[in-house]
């Protein structure tokens, strides 16, 4: 074994052959695998071998897409067979809602690339001849679904690998790892150690184990995972005589199956409700292939509806139960990335669909490692989207629960219960009080809108029980004055004598004076936005951030590396530390100056104002800015204080009928002026003039701020896309998100987010299209719920295009 390399991949299961292939083929050789037994020991070797395209967000099916697409590449290259099985598939819906899902995701497929197409229970049954059509209300089928033979795949990536240079090193436990002072890794295992540059923890079943020896918890847990295998059916061999080919998958959402053919007999395997943790605290060092043993009685009833869904299964026997553990994030999706504090370190982990993801989770990673970058959006899979919150009962309680709704419907106005409530702020008690119905970001609960007593949300892919209480929300704050809470913003606190200087070159605007603030967006090298913040200077106390709170880890991560050597930057994530009020409409004024001995006017607090005064007797600090595009204020307020200062504003605004709304209320009021939002039409994706924000970059000041080259070219060369805004013709629901915008008989874009904008009654969607086409009006079409609908592009904001209420 080599004593120097410059990665050392831990764990020999698909993920870990997948990232070493994918760094040589990027040209990085001096690459070693450690696996501490045989490849493929862990989940790789018991898994079902299935594959798909399908996944809830577009970036990562995209990577799926990718990996499927990869066979063919490392069988040829690697000579070893990869048994894969390109038979097709169909999804089924058994019930209106699971069609209009599945609608949704045929829509997505329309510009990712993905050939799916919606089909009658009966079409399903003439291609699927097992399954009977009465038990279904609709189908989709998906021409790139398959399986694969999991050992093959995990080896002809290594072999492939070795091709290239990189080694392997099996019957090789890593059993501790130390970071030295110069920032190399001793990778210390039974036969020696190995000093790396960088550590990538694919670990699978053991990737807690080995974040552990870096003094990090992974928010992973393996649970147990069961399919049966059939004996011989005469409906197969039957099938195959007739046809030539394999029966295709099929994926049963509301009986919570998948199903594809195994040798003459079927493949079942089920997500089913009572699920069970496998080795909740510390997985077994000596665990390797090895079965757990069957429980049938626990996926009974998930079989029972297998059967009636699929009557063929009543008239065969069971040859054999497989049970084995597969490790799950709270939602499901990877964890992969760099992590925060460790530079080196790289996690690859919590891969449950491995022969649909691993190819993509090693190009990302890859692409991260020698160019800085993913090349990809990969959000959704970012070790960063969780903090610390995510403690291991936090994580046993989400994975349970997202096992158990691995196929069920997520409506885009639910919010799932478990693990909740963990963080919360010190009014959350009092808003509760007042019908708060409550969503959650970044592990803080945040209320969404308030209900009147006996009403609650009823899930649904149109309008909802929310619908009038959010337009009265609405209303309070566009006729009068409305309060909300906004502590889910990520708040920062920048200071240091090169502080300045600093800020110049990691955010595109121009640095505001003393009491001002400004939008500020962040870009990467190649020009992309990587953050948009509200930047504030408070003079001799230094510089305060405000940004997105989904992504305070993420960003940490970017302000932390590109922090001077000299400690002459220090930036600290105030989180719980500092909370937040915000109150809006053309009476907030009224409120604050009844609310504070401090001159409040327009001269004295102008927009984009900010400043120190008491609220009541609660020390805050106040900025003239609204995301709801109206007269407004942000309030920061310590903790210990917000509850009084909650009090105060309340009874301050009790003559101008001041009320309360929440995160649904604030999402019309900010589509009424075009406003767009990180994570939706602000992504690593897109460029400052693509996404409107180039008014915002300070394309001529002197600092050469990263990404400035880049910027520059993009507004010489006009970029691709156009961020817009569209008012939608439907009539009882509106976009989420992801659907397809149509022009001239084709589609030519994608919906980013959207909704009802209450105020002036109009179906809202923003999105991005060819700027070829974006100053174009009329012709535009967006896909809802299987249908087309006319859209006209609304270039103005519908509320205060000229932005006098704002800066008024």
């Amino acid at each position: 074994m080599k004593s120097h390399a410059k990665v050392v991949v831990i764990g020999g299961g698909v993920v870990g052959c997948s990232v070493l292939f994918h760094l040589a083929r990027h040209g990085w050789t001096d690459v070693v695998l450690l696996e501490r037994d045989e490849l493929t020991s862990g989940s790789t070797w018991h898994a079902a071998g299935g594959m798909h395209t399908i996944n809830g967000d577009p970036n990562v099916a995209k990577l799926q897409k990718y990996t499927i697409s990869l066979y063919k590449e490392i069988e040829e290259l690697s000579g070893q067979a990869t048994g894969v099985h390109l038979t097709g598939g169909v999804l089924l819906a058994a019930t209106e809602a699971r069609l209009d899902w599945l609608r949704g995701v045929v829509a997505k497929g329309r510009y990712l690339g993905i050939d799916l197409e919606e089909i009658s229970p009966k079409e399903a049954a003439e291609l699927m001849p097992l399954l009977d059509p009465r038990q279904f209300v609709g189908a989709v089928r998906n021409s790139e679904d398959g399986h694969l033979d999991p050992s093959g795949v995990t080896h002809a990536y290594a072999k492939a690998a070795r091709k290239l240079g990189a080694e392997v090193e099996r019957f090789t436990k890593v059993e501790d790892i130390v970071r030295r002072a110069d920032g190399m890794w001793r990778v210390i295992t039974n036969k020696g150690e190995v000093v790396a540059e960088h550590v990538v923890n694919a670990g699978g079943l053991w990737a807690r184990e080995v974040g552990r020896m870096v003094g990090l918890e992974l928010p992973v847990l393996a649970m147990e995972h069961m399919y049966l295998i059939t004996e011989d059916m005469p409906e197969v061999a039957a099938w195959n005589a007739k046809t030539g080919t394999e029966i295709i998958h099929a994926v049963d959402f509301d009986g919570e199956l998948y199903l594809r053919q195994e040798r003459g007999g079927m493949l079942m395997g089920t997500y089913e409700k009572a699920n069970k943790p496998w080795s909740e605290y510390q997985t077994p060092w000596n665990f390797g292939h090895e079965l757990l043993a069957p429980d049938i009685d626990r996926i009974a009833p998930s079989l029972e509806v297998g059967f009636r869904h699929f009557p063929a299964f009543q008239n065969t026997g069971i040859k054999q139960i497989i049970n084995g553990p597969f490790t799950f994030a709270p939602d499901g999706n990877p964890l992969v990335g760099p992590v925060r504090g460790l530079p080196g370190f790289w996690v690859a982990c919590g891969v449950m669909a491995g022969f649909s993801q691993g190819g993509g989770v090693g190009l990302a990673l890859s692409n991260w490692m020698i160019e800085g970058d993913p090349g990809a959006d990969i959000w959704a899979m970012d070790v960063s989207r969780y903090g610390d919150w995510a403690t291991m009962a936090y994580t046993n309680a989400k994975v349970r629960e997202n096992y158990s709704r691995r196929f069920s419907i997520r409506f885009p106005n639910e919010e799932l219960p478990a693990g909740r409530p963990l963080k919360t702020t010190p009014i959350y008690d009092l808003l509760s009080a007042k019908g708060a119905q409550f969503g959650v970001a970044y592990g803080l609960e945040v209320p969404l809108w308030y209900a009147p007593e006996g009403v609650k949300d009823e899930f649904s892919w149109r309008r909802s029980s929310d619908f009038k209480h959010v337009a009265k929300e609405v209303e309070t704050v566009r006729s009068g004055v409305g309060l909300s809470e906004i502590s889910s913003f990520a708040k920062y606190k920048v200071t240091g004598e090169g502080v300045a200087a600093w800020l110049d070159q990691m955010l595109a605007c121009k640095l505001p004076k003393p009491g001002r603030m400004t939008l500020a967006p962040m870009l990467k090298e190649d020009g992309r936005l990587i953050g948009d913040f509200t930047l504030a200077n408070l003079g001799s106390e230094g510089w305060f951030l405000a940004g997105s709170g989904i992504a305070e880890q993420y960003h940490m991560r970017w302000f932390e590396k590109h922090l001077p050597d000299d400690g002459s930057v220090r930036i600290e994530a105030l989180g719980a530390k500092l909370t937040g009020l915000s109150i809006a409409g053309p009476k907030a004024r009224d409120v604050l100056a009844k609310a504070t001995r401090a001159d409040v006017s327009n001269t004295a607090v102008p927009f984009m104002a900010i400043g120190r005064m008491d609220i009541g007797m609660a020390p805050c600090l106040v900025g003239r800015v609204s995301y709801t595009g109206d007269l407004g204020y942000e309030i920061w307020v310590a903790p210990e204080y917000q509850r009084a200062a909650y009090q105060a504003l309340m009874a301050a605004g009790e003559e101008f009928g001041i009320g309360l709304f929440g995160s649904r209320a604030l999402n019309a009021l900010r589509l009424e002026k075009n406003y767009g939002s990180w994570g939706r039409e602000y992504r690593p994706i897109y460029g400052p003039l693509e996404a409107g924000l180039d008014r915002f970059v300070a394309y001529g000041k002197e600092a050469d701020f990263i990404g400035k080259a880049a910027a520059l070219a993009e507004r010489k060369q006009g970029g691709k896309l156009r961020l817009r805004a569209f008012i939608v013709e439907t009539q009882d629901a509106d976009v989420i998100g992801d659907e397809p915008i149509w022009f001239g008989g084709a589609v030519r874009g994608w919906v980013t987010s959207g909704g009802y904008a209450h105020h002036s009654k109009k179906s809202v969607a923003l999105g991005y299209v060819p700027k070829e086409i974006a100053d174009e009006t009329d012709g535009f079409e967006i896909e809802l719920l299987g249908n087309r609908h006319a859209a006209r592009m609304q270039a103005a904001p519908l509320f205060d295009a000229n932005f006098e209420r704002m800066r008024g």
